[in-house]
Formats: structure tokens, C-alpha cells, sequence
């Protein structure tokens, strides 16, 4: 970076010990940190129609006084002033708390401008600002920024404005020119400019368009920097698989293909015929049939000599999965074993000397699969389940039990595509986006809590018919803060409700694993035909006799949260159902539920969700892998992302970027970020 620039913000004039300390709070430490400091929105000072301006807009009206102002107080210093303004043809109230001198001030035909936000139900302005005499403003749009401390937002804004004076010459380009031309960009210098001095909305927009592709296009720079160093410098297992015995076992599968499943297992086995490490992401929705593909997968590295594999969250999981896999692969006289933490003693010994030798094809187990006295004699694939429910770190020890074998992610979370080319953008993704034929839809309602008598007269009907019903709560005892269904109340209530016709167990997130797998595995047995529960169920367990889920306090769910559990039922060949007992109150909670009951597709409830609800909460929590932008909306902002993606491929792939100047300061660049150490990896 401008050594100029990189200057500590004591350079400014009038920055002094005090306010140093105010803005390294807020991460300014530099000259350029100022600089990029962007407002969070703009005031708009613009006079508008009123017939123009939506519900909750905040806006700026000007007209004339046409009632004496009445002033409340409540409470201790407390108080509310309303006044009602003529503003062209409309009669408006304007409300200002705690601000009672202004009523001195303002007298009947008395010129006003009132800034605040608009209720347009009942004609009511909650004013921020009131200014006696008509609009002064010297602008439009004012720049507003997070501040801290003593600092006000005047103040920053005046030592953005000394920066600029002082060192704004010395701000220099940082992309490419052919993407300045391409794309019509502002220079840097102009696009930081009006960044923080806007004077109308059309040059507003242009800056912010410059800056988002910037960062976007720096980001993606990393990401596919990492990807090319990761390719070119570990080397990979070529897997020279049998193409005429792997179209045997295509043929003996009991179901054909999907289009989709075609597709994916093509990148697949072109992954694994290639030098390169297959470092591959496979999304697809809850039955859509991804065991099959790991099946195919495991096949063919077998036939090319090599050893597999699959890693999953939960042991009841990992026996599901063998008992699978072992249906279509032993027949081929492919040995496939299990080992989790409750396999012991002498078994266990049996197992790990059969894997050191060889004589286990497929290994399939939870994360005791990475403990070190695990070795394979010749590891080709790994392919982890679920894999957001691994670290990075047991995903890395696992994929190091061999001479760099391939490596495939599997998931049945749908995630955006604007997530899935930011967080994993180093790999690459396929999607099964099909499923497969006679599969029946699963029945979604939204019934309101008040209808619980007549559901619950439908689980019994389910019951009744030999099958099996989840039903969800969102915590798992009493909270003083949520008034929302718990389980342990649930599981009592219902305990009394079907008064021993039928059994109920109760699983939640304090129960110790093995408790857990002791009640999931009774209900995958029958032994137990309601199963209560949080949200622990959501991700891989496969009942097939389960027909029903209700879900309490459905609007306390994320819509991907909601479809995870709704994947639970509707495996078997039996039609399944999905009510969803929800009474929100906001407008998200209530489009929320309609989304759920019109449709069954992961992927376009994703992108809704990812819109809902924003890129920080998709993952439930916070996720490492999300970088913060200071200006760049994921959501919003796709096609930028998706563009910029494109562009720092096409030129990481380029031997001009690597060897021509001109593109000196970005290869520093990633120096710098520590993606590149000389020429390979950090």
C-alpha cells in the first residue's frame, strides 16, 4: 500500500493524542483507514411529495405551522411536543420527544423543515430534526458513520474532510484497467470522493458500484489464488478406475440415475482421473440421492486399487450409511466396515490391522476415523457427510491419513450459490439439483396454535396406520425470555395426551451422545412411536416409517432450518407431512411461512432465506468462512460477486498475471495477505 497513506492518522492536522485513541477503537489507525471509513447510510435531505413516500421512510417535508404546539410531559424529564404542519396539500403531525424548547420557538405560519421517520397510516412525522425557516441544507444527502466515544459524527466527517484536503492526491488505482473500461468503473480516488461528499443519488450509486466491485474482486483474488497454489503444489493420486466394471455397478443398481446425479458423478470421476487433488464441495437436498453418488465414488477408487473412506456426525448415522453401502457394495466383494467409539476391545484391534493391510475396501465411521492409531494401506477417497459439522482441523487430519487422496465434501444443507462461491469459492461445487422420479412431495401446512386438538387427532390417524411422527420444540426447558414451547413440557403433555396407546421419547441437547443414540436408535426401531425433540434430529437420521413432523413455534426457525426438519419425514414411500404451528407477528415471520408451504425446493428456499434473514445467520452462527465487507452485500450485491469471481479466475489462470508489471502490486498484494509465501502456499 501508499506508504503516504499508510501514515498514522496523527498525520491529519488536528488529530490529536485523545481522539487517536477514539478512532483505533473503531480500527482507524491510518491515513487510508479514514479514508475507507464509509458512512453506514446517507440523510436525505431531498423535499419530496408526500403521495411519493413509503411507510416508515425516513424524510424531510417542508410547509407551514397550523396549530399552536402542544407540549406533554411524562415521566422524569421526559416529554412529547406535537405540532401540526400544512405541507402542500396535506395536514401532517409532527411528534419531537424531549426537545420542549422548541415550542417557544415555532409560532402558527411559522416556515418549518421536519426530518424524521413517516407513518403513513396516520399522517404522523416522529421528527429527528425541526429547523425554523425554510430548508438551509447546503446538500442533499449527508453521509452518516458509526461513531464512538466523545466523537461525534460532525466530527468525523470533518476529519474525513482534512484527510481528503491534505492526502487525497496521493489515493492510487488498484484495479485493472480493463476492468475501469469494461465495467465503466470510477477511478478510486473519485468513487472515495463522493463515497463520503455525495452530492446527488445517481453519483452516489456509481461510487458505491466501484467500491463493491473492488471488494469483491480482492476477495475472490485470495480465494482463487489459494485454489490455482493448492493445485499446482499438491500433487495428487491419478485414480485409474475401471470404466467397464463401474458400468456393472451402475447396472446393478435397483433405480436409474437422475440427470443431475449424472452430471455430478461425470465431475466427480473427471476429478479423480486427474493428477490434481479433487477438493470438491456436492450439495444436494434431502433425498436427492447423494449416498448413490458417494457409492459410485467409492466403487471406482476401489477398482483403481485404492481404499475409501466416509466420515460422518453421528454413529447412528455411520451405521445407517453402512448398512447402505454394504447392500450395494459387498456384492462386488467389496469388504466395508465400521468404526466409531463404541466399537472396542478385540473388534477394534481386528479392524484397524485389516485396514493397515488392505483388506477393508471401505471404512465408514464418526470422527474416530482421525484418531492416530488409524491407518489405511492405501487411501484414494475421503468423502465427508455434513461436512460443516467438522472443524477444519479433523477434516485435515483425516485427509492426511493418506498420500494426499481426494477429497469430497458432501452436504444436504442447500447453500446459496452467492454463499457457496464466498465461503468455499477455493472449491469447486456441484449441485444435484433434481430428485429423483415417484419421489411424493411432502404436505406443508400453517396451522395456528389454537388448532392443536385437530392435529394432534391427525398424528393419532398417522399413528394409528403403524407409522411415526417427530415433534419439534425450540428449547428444551422453561425460559423466562421465550415464551415458546418447550420439549420437556411437550413430551409430558403428550405423554398424557395418547396415555399409554402409544410410547413418546424425548431427546434434546443435554443428553450425553450415548443417551442419544440409545433414544434415536428405539424410535429407528419402533420402539417408540412420537419422537419429542429440539433441533437435534435435524441432520441425518433416516426413518423411513416416519410420515409426520410438527414443528412448535415454527417462526422462531430459519426457513433452511425449517426444510432440514421437514427432511426428516417423506423417506419411506408412504405420503408425509409437515404442520407447521406458528402465529407470528412480524411480516418475515408470516412470508416466511408461506414460502415453507408453497414450496419444497432447498435451493430457491435458501436464496429466500439468505434474503430473509442475511449472509451472518444462515449458518446459525457466525461463520469463520464469512469475510466482512465494509461496503459489499453478498445478498444484494450477487451479480457483482459472481462477476468478480470470474474475473480473478480468468486472470489468476493467465501467465501474464503472474509474470507481466502490470499487475506487480496485486501479486504483492497477496503477499502481503499471506496467501502467497514466494511461490506456494502460506
Amino acid at each position: 500500500m501508499n506508504e503516504i497513506l499508510n501514515q498514522s492518522i496523527t498525520a491529519i492536522k488536528g488529530i490529536g493524542g485523545e481522539t487517536e485513541e477514539i478512532l483505533g477503537e473503531m480500527k482507524i489507525r491510518t491515513v487510508n483507514d479514514l479514508l475507507e471509513y464509509f458512512p453506514y447510510r446517507y440523510e436525505d435531505y431531498r423535499l419530496r411529495d408526500l403521495a411519493d413516500v413509503k411507510h416508515d421512510e425516513r424524510i424531510t417535508i417542508e410547509g407551514k405551522v397550523h396549530s399552536e404546539p402542544s407540549l406533554v410531559y411524562y415521566g422524569r424529564k421526559r416529554s412529547r411536543l406535537t405540532v401540526r404542519v400544512l405541507v402542500g396539500r396535506y395536514l401532517v403531525q409532527v411528534v419531537l420527544f424531549n426537545q420542549p424548547y422548541v415550542k417557544n420557538k415555532i409560532g402558527i405560519n411559522e416556515t418549518v423543515s421536519v426530518t424524521g421517520k413517516w407513518d403513513q397510516h396516520r399522517q404522523i412525522i416522529t421528527a429527528s430534526e425541526i429547523h425554523i425557516g425554510s430548508q438551509t441544507k447546503s446538500k442533499d444527502f449527508e453521509p452518516v458513520y458509526t461513531v464512538k466515544g466523545k466523537l461525534t459524527v460532525k466530527g468525523l466527517r470533518r476529519f474525513i474532510n482534512l484527510a481528503f484536503n491534505q492526502f487525497g492526491e496521493y489515493i492510487e488505482e488498484t484495479l485493472p484497467e480493463q476492468f475501469l473500461k469494461n465495467y465503466k468503473l470510477l477511478n478510486k480516488k473519485t468513487a472515495i470522493r463522493i463515497m463520503h461528499f455525495p452530492t446527488d443519488q445517481q453519483e452516489l450509486k456509481q461510487a458505491r458500484r466501484r467500491i463493491v466491485y473492488e471488494e469483491f474482486f480482492y476477495f475472490q483474488l485470495k480465494m482463487q489464488s489459494l485454489r490455482k497454489f493448492e493445485r499446482d503444489h499438491t500433487k495428487g493420486v491419478a485414480q485409474d478406475y475401471n470404466l467397464e466394471s463401474l458400468q456393472t455397478f451402475l447396472e446393478s443398481l435397483p433405480y436409474s440415475l437422475t440427470n443431475a446425479q449424472k452430471r455430478v458423478v461425470n465431475e466427480i470421476l473427471k476429478d479423480m482421473k486427474s493428477p490434481f487433488r479433487m477438493n470438491r464441495l456436492l450439495q444436494g437436498d434431502v433425498g436427492s440421492g447423494k449416498t448413490a453418488v458417494a457409492a459410485i465414488a467409492l466403487y471406482a477408487s476401489t477398482t483403481a486399487g485404492f481404499q475409501g473412506a466416509l466420515m460422518v456426525p453421528t454413529e447412528i448415522l455411520a451405521e445407517q450409511h453402512m448398512e447402505s453401502l454394504k447392500v450395494m457394495l459387498e456384492p462386488f466383494q467389496l469388504r466395508c466396515e465400521l468404526l466409531t467409539s463404541s466399537v472396542k476391545g478385540k473388534r477394534r484391534k481386528e479392524i484397524l490391522q485389516l485396514l493397515k493391510t488392505g483388506e477393508i475396501d471401505v471404512l465408514i465411521g464418526t470422527h474416530a476415523l482421525i484418531q492416530d492409531e488409524v491407518e489405511f494401506h492405501n487411501l484414494g477417497l475421503v468423502i465427508t457427510d455434513e461436512q460443516h459439522r467438522f472443524g477444519v482441523e479433523q477434516r485435515r487430519v483425516l485427509r492426511e491419513k493418506g498420500e494426499n487422496p481426494d477429497v469430497l465434501f458432501m452436504t444436504a444443507t442447500p447453500i446459496p450459490r452467492t454463499l457457496s462461491i464466498t465461503v468455499f469459492g477455493e472449491m469447486d461445487v456441484s449441485i444435484i439439483d433434481e430428485m429423483p422420479a415417484g419421489r411424493k412431495v411432502i404436505e406443508t401446512y400453517w396451522a395456528k396454535p389454537d388448532m392443536l386438538d385437530r392435529i394432534l387427532v391427525f398424528v393419532e390417524k398417522e399413528l394409528r396406520a403403524g407409522h411415526q411422527a417427530y415433534v419439534i420444540c425450540p428449547l428444551i426447558e422453561e425460559s423466562d425470555k421465550l415464551d415458546v414451547q418447550n420439549a420437556i413440557d411437550v413430551h409430558s403433555n403428550l405423554t398424557h395426551y395418547f396415555n399409554g396407546r402409544y410410547t413418546i421419547g424425548l431427546m434434546h441437547g443435554k443428553l450425553t451422545p450415548d443417551e442419544k443414540e440409545s433414544v434415536m436408535k428405539a424410535f429407528s426401531q419402533n420402539e417408540k412411536q412420537v419422537l419429542v425433540s429440539t433441533t437435534v434430529v435435524e441432520v441425518g437420521v433416516n426413518v423411513p416409517n416416519a410420515t409426520m413432523m410438527v414443528i412448535y413455534d415454527a417462526e422462531r426457525f430459519g426457513l433452511a432450518q425449517l426444510h432440514q426438519l421437514r427432511g426428516r419425514v417423506g423417506r419411506g414411500s408412504e405420503q408425509s407431512y409437515c404442520i407447521l404451528l406458528a402465529d407470528p407477528k412480524s411480516e418475515v415471520g408470516k412470508e416466511r411461512m408461506k414460502i415453507m408451504t408453497d414450496t419444497n425446493d432447498g435451493f430457491l428456499l435458501s436464496e429466500k432465506d439468505l434474503e430473509l434473514r442475511g449472509p451472518g445467520d444462515f449458518f446459525g452462527k457466525k461463520q469463520s468462512g464469512l469475510p466482512e465487507f465494509k461496503v459489499a452485500d453478498m445478498v444484494h450485491d450477487y451479480r457483482a460477486l459472481e462477476t468478480a469471481r470470474n474475473d480473478a479466475a480468468l486472470l489468476v489462470q493467465s501467465n501474464e498475471f503472474w509474470h507481466s508489471s502490470e499487475y506487480m502490486y496485486l501479486r504483492n498484494y497477496l503477499k502481503e495477505s499471506g496467501v502467497l509465501e514466494g511461490e506456494k502456499l502460506d
